[in-house]
This record gives structure tokens, sequence and C-alpha cells, in this order.
């Protein structure tokens, strides 16, 4: 390094730092925030440039109110006639189910130039958070004298239910649920607005929403257009309302401003949205199972699931567009989980949760009166999580089956509509039925829309040959049954898997539609091996479960109790783990420092696309346009002036998770800069841990979202509308 530069280095360190003193920086703390707690935090010290109110207002209008939950991610409003921003892989289902060989919109990408050419976005709806309340004391009162801990929880669900059902009745407009802030210790009302119609507008071509693919899945640098635009629409009369051509976009009460100048290195940034599930608060047995069970299993699994699905999609485009969605939801688990598995051996986290327990374990033991309440709540804990190691690999498979293959999906709603069909009084049967057929079609139809015999046939007998191969402690009782005695389980199983698929006219959808669910008669008469297996492994669930419903009980009890002494050790309140209920996280513009000499800048340019599509790799091509606008300069008014480029992706500090994809990151000033989509490698422990070293966050930045609507999908109509100044 030279004189100049080594001065220039020093002064921007000196001047960051400086910055950061000014602003009242502080080492940087975890926090998805509820909206209990945001009125706790000085949101002003850390750069917030807006009343906290603005963020979070209960008696009136305020930034939450334009955040909506669609299909499991995160969007926002961003016009007053409904138009939402979220990530492209969260409209990826529906685009899926849009799309066909003539109409590739998975590939091609979807504008839609008015209202009317909008179409369907399938299994979408936008959920809207109303008002919430803490039932905690309701709920806990209800247990207060009950010791059984398979009596405890199903009181305590019980309670849940009937806060629900009292809410509804009060209130018939909203869906109430009631979540579970802290295991066995808090829970809070939620009171919902749900939209049924929501529509597709505007989704990139994939060679920008799906750029870098699986290859620079969770990693950084990205430079991913992970966008997509919705609308939400409702009825006439402002209700909500099933799709319709007579139904008009939805007000929403507020809206988040579009700024199109972006962001700088070290900006105050937030973000509001639903991330789904942490588990911070667990003690050392419960990750040790995470890393020891629930990873390797199931990252394996989707691993062999996806090569067999991706070689069925070579098939056909109709089969390959079939299986997509399917692909990409067990492609980012799979890479999610061995990163979170790399993270945890990385940090060594069972060890450091052991050292925490011991320790807490000490002051339990040091306190007479802790002693009386919490004497043996550790070695509680340890003999639960040995009898659930005790069954882990069995639990796991159970839990997979159904996902697993279609088929067995199919059969498993078959054989429960038999069951409750044969329920019935013989002079109700008829009337039981074509009250009930609908629904049955309906879910079978969903199953069916990402199915493959050859896929489904190759993923069950590995699903079998793998349970043949428990131990006698861990049996699959329908596996055994087929295997017997057998010396060669895996002849057995192809052996069954080829009869069973050859006979079972469950793979022809029109034998399913217009024969068997024809009449009651025809239903009940049906069988074949495909119901059978599953009739077995549903009736080693149901004699399973009260054993597993008292296991929970223990553990709500438990885990309730392990917090509060924890806080009494730890001297604060804890903030609870993620539960896909309404959050804040706030944080900085920054870079970070992921191994020894190799410093992350936190903006990537349209030029890493064109860097990265000279490797080869095909994950990594992109529209010729874009090289052309980039040669010409033709950024409009879009680029980053410090980097002559259009910033595609930016990097963060805050605190996110799955459920967070589509959250809009906010300025000081609370509106619009980016979308988050992703986390960098290291982050993928967020579920487990957070640590502003290594915890990063991805989001596509709002500049290359307008550069690219602008200038590849010519969808300046767009920009209109969210008051972008072209």
């Amino acid at each position: 390094m030279n004189k100049k530069t080594l001065i220039t280095s020093l002064l921007t360190c000196s001047l960051l730092t400086v910055g950061m003193l000014q602003s009242g920086y502080k080492p940087w703390e975890e926090g998805m925030f509820p909206l209990s707690e945001i009125h706790k935090l000085d949101l002003k010290k850390a750069g917030l440039k807006i009343s906290q109110n603005e963020i979070y207002n209960p008696k009136g209008t305020s930034l939450v109110d334009a955040l909506v939950n669609v299909g499991g991610c995160t969007g926002s409003f961003i016009s007053n006639q409904g138009l939402i921003i979220t990530n492209h892989h969260c409209a990826f289902s529906a685009v899926q189910l849009a799309s066909t060989p003539e109409n590739d919109y998975l590939t091609n990408g979807f504008v839609a130039a008015s209202h009317e050419q909008e179409i369907e976005a399938k299994g979408l709806t936008c959920r809207i958070t109303d008002s919430y309340e803490d039932v905690s004391d309701r709920v806990l009162g209800a247990v207060a004298q009950v010791t059984d801990p398979t009596s405890r929880l199903k009181l305590i669900n019980d309670a849940l239910k009937n806060i629900e059902v009292e809410a509804e009745k009060k209130d018939p407009s909203i869906k109430a649920e009631v979540s579970e802030m802290f295991i066995g210790k808090t829970y809070v009302l939620f009171r919902y607005k749900t939209i049924q119609d929501v529509r597709l507008v505007y989704v990139p071509n994939r060679q920008i929403g799906e750029y870098g693919g699986e290859t620079d899945n969770w990693g950084w640098p990205r430079h991913t257009g992970d966008f997509s635009f919705m609308r939400a629409y409702v009825a006439p009369d402002g209700s909500p309302a099933k799709f319709s051509k007579n139904n008009v976009p939805y007000t929403p009460k507020k809206f988040l401003k579009v700024n199109p100048n972006g962001t700088n290195e070290e900006d105050f940034v937030f973000i509001l949205g639903y991330p789904g599930k942490t588990f911070r608060h667990r003690p050392a047995q419960f990750i040790a199972y995470q890393q020891q069970y629930v990873l390797p299993y199931v990252s394996n699994l989707y691993d062999f699931q996806n090569t067999t699905m991706e070689n069925a999609g070579k098939k056909d485009k109709t089969t390959e567009i079939k299986l997509a969605t399917r692909i990409k939801r067990n492609a980012n688990v799979l890479k999610n989980y061995r990163g979170k598995l790399q993270g945890l051996k990385g940090i060594d986290l069972v060890s450091q949760k052991k050292e925490e327990d011991a320790a807490l374990a000490n002051f339990i033991n040091s306190n007479v009166d802790v002693k009386a309440r919490y004497g043996s709540l550790m070695t509680d804990i340890d003999n639960l999580y040995k009898l659930i190691n005790g069954d882990a690999k069995r639990d796991l498979w159970l839990t997979q089956i159904y996902n697993s293959t279609s088929l067995l999906g199919v059969a498993r709603n078959i054989n429960t509509f038999k069951t409750a069909l044969d329920a019935q009084p013989e002079s109700q049967k008829e009337a039981f039925f074509n009250q009930n057929k609908p629904r049955l079609k309906q879910f079978i139809a969903g199953i069916y829309e990402s199915f493959d015999f050859d896929a489904d046939k190759k993923i069950l007998k590995k699903m079998l040959i793998d349970a043949s191969e428990f131990t006698t402690d861990q049996p699959i009782n329908a596996v055994t049954k087929i295997t017997g005695q057998s010396a060669d389980n895996e002849k057995v199983v192809d052996d069954f898997i080829n009869n069973t698929f050859s006979n079972t006219k469950l793979k022809d959808t029109n034998y399913v539609y217009n024969t068997l669910i024809s009449s009651a008669k025809a239903i009940a008469s049906y069988n074949d091996e495909l119901l059978s297996l599953e009739k077995g492994i549903s009736t080693q669930i149901t004699a399973l479960k009260p054993e597993k419903d008292r296991r929970e009980g223990v553990l709500n009890k438990l885990m309730g109790d392990y917090v509060n002494v924890k806080e009494k050790f730890k001297k604060k309140d804890f903030i609870p783990d993620a539960n896909s209920t309404l959050r804040l996280t706030y944080g900085y513009v920054r870079g970070y420092w992921p191994a020894d000499a190799s410093y992350m800048r936190p903006y990537t340019t349209i030029k890493g696309i064109l860097e990265k599509g000279t490797t080869g790799n095909p994950e990594f091509d992109y529209p010729a346009q874009i090289r052309k606008l980039w040669e010409a300069k033709d950024f409009g008014s879009f680029a980053k002036k410090d980097l002559n480029d259009v910033p595609v992706a930016l990097l963060y500090n805050m605190d996110t998770t799955g459920g967070n994809s589509g959250s809009p990151i906010m300025n000081a000033k609370g509106e619009l800069i980016g979308v988050n989509f992703d986390r960098a490698y290291g982050a993928t422990i967020n579920d487990y841990a957070w640590n502003e070293s290594y915890s990063r966050s991805i989001g596509v930045d709002i500049r290359y979202v307008l550069w690219v609507a602008s200038k590849i999908d010519n969808a300046n109509f767009l920009l209109k509308e969210m008051g972008v100044k072209i």
C-alpha cells in the first residue's frame, strides 16, 4: 500500500469511527423485536430520523400498516392501489402454476401493463396484522393447578382455541391466532385481516430473478434481482373476496414511499417483517439434536430428492415446470441446513450452550429458593432429550414421508376420507360424500400439480429402504411388514415398489377424478397396496401420538421454566424467539470479514453480473440486454456515483431469518430502499445464534429493481405508480 492510499484508508476509518460515536453506536445486539417491545428502543440514538410512533402507532396509522404476510413471506404496499413488492422466490410457486410450455412465465418473466392483464397468483393470500393483545394470564390460568404434562398441553391448546373463537365472534372480519412468544410462558392474540385475491403484476426474467441459482444461494457477493410485484384485490365494497373480475384494487391504510436514491455504507436501516422461527432460548440438548439428527438427515434427503426430480424434469418442459417449485424449496432448505451445520461446528455452539447451562445449574443450586423451585430442571431436560434422541430417526422419517411422495399424500387423503365416510350412518353417507367431495378434490389436485410418476417411485423406494435399516427399537411397522425376515431388504422393497406402482390407479388422475371419487360406493370399495401402506404408517403415527403429546407437554413446562430461571440468572428480560409474528430489526449497511484477509464490501454492481457470466456456469447466464446497457453506461438516474454503476444487492447487519424474505428495507426516514431476500452463509445459524461479526443479511437494492423494471422490461408505468421520476 502506498503512502497516499494508507492515509486515505486511515482517514476513512477515523471518520467512520467518529460517525459511529456521534450516532450513539454501541456493539450491536441481536433483536427481532415484537411490536410490544418497540417503545423500549432508542431508535433515534441509533440513527432514525422519524418518530418511533411513525413505525408503530397502536392508536393510529403507521408503517406497520403497509406490511403484509404473503405466502409465508413478507411484502409491503407501495402504492394506494394495492401494489405489493416482495421477492421473486416468494412468487415462484404462483408463477409456476400460471406457466405452461406455451406461456413459460417462470423462464421468461411476466409484465402486466394494465390491471386487466394481471393474472391470479394461485395459492397466495395477503394477511395484514390488525391488532394484538397479551393473553398469557388467561392461557396459563387455565393450567395453574395442572401437573400432568399431557393434560396441561391439551388445556393450553383448548384455551388458545377458545380465545381465537371468541375473538372471531366479536369481529367476523378478522382471523384470530394466539402465538406462543415464549414456549410455556407467554401468549399473544393476533388479529389478522386476510385478502384472498392476489394477482401477479410483474415478475422479471428468471435469469434476473434467480441469477446465480443455487451456486450463489446463501452467499455473498450476490447479484440476484430477487423481486416481484403483486396486487391485492377486494370486492367493490372493500370486503375480502375470492378471485373475481368484479374485484377492485385494495386501498391500504398505509403504503411505503420508494426512495430511488438508495443508501450509502453505514447508513441506518431497519426492517419490518414476519420472521419464521428461531430457537435461541433453548438448551444445549436441543442444539445437539439439531446438529446430530435434523440438519444432516433433511439436507441429505432433499439432496437425493432434487437429483431425482431434476433428472425427471429432463423428460419434457411440462414436467420441468411441474417440479420446479418443489426443487427450489428443497434446494433452499438443504443449502441452508448445510450452512447451519458448518456454522454450528465452526463456533462449537453445543459446547457454548453446555457452558451456559452448567453456569445456570450452579446458579440454581447456589440459591435456596431457586433450587426449591427449579432444582431438577436441568436433569429433567436432559432425561427428556434422551428419550427424544432415542426415537430421532423414526420421528424424522415419519415427519418427512408424506412430503416426500406425492402418491402417498394422495393415499392419505383418500384413506382419511374413507374413514370419515365409514363412520357415518348408512342413511347419511351419500350426503356426507357430496358435501365433502369438493374439498377432497381440491386437496388431491394440489398434490397432483407437482406429481411425477418416475420421481415419486424412486423417492418412495429410498424412503422404504432407509426405514428397513432402522434398529429394532425404532421400527416403521408398515415397512417391517413388507421386508419381514428378508436378508435382502433392498430387493424386497424394489419388488414391492414395482408391483405397487404398476397396480395402483392413484397414478391416473382421470380415474381418480371421474371414477374413484364419483360416488360414495366407488371410493368405499377401492383399495390397493399403496392405500394399505399409508394406512399402516398412519396407524403407527396415531399409536405414537399419546407419548409424543406427553413429551410435548413436558417440554412446554420445562422450556417455560428454563427461560424464567435464565432471566433471573442473567438479570434481564429476553426478546422472544421469532414465531411468524410481526417484528422489527435495525442496524447499518455494512460489510464484514467472513475469513482472514477477505473483507466483503456491502454493495455489488452490474459489473459483477458480467464478470460471473464469463465462468461458463449456466446459473450465471443473463439477458444480453444487460451487457449492452452497461457498456453504454445507460444507468438512467439509478447509478451510485461512487461506484459509477447500478448497485444490485446490499449487505447489512440486521437480525433476520426465514419469513423475512420480501421484507422492506427502510432508511432513517422510513422510505423503501431495498427488499430483503437472504443471509450470508455464515448467518444461516441465525436461527440458533446471532453475532454482529458474522451475521449479515442480503437485500436487492431498490436502484437495481427500478433499473431492471425501466430499462429491461419497459415497466415505467409501475415506476409512475410508485411515484418514482424517470
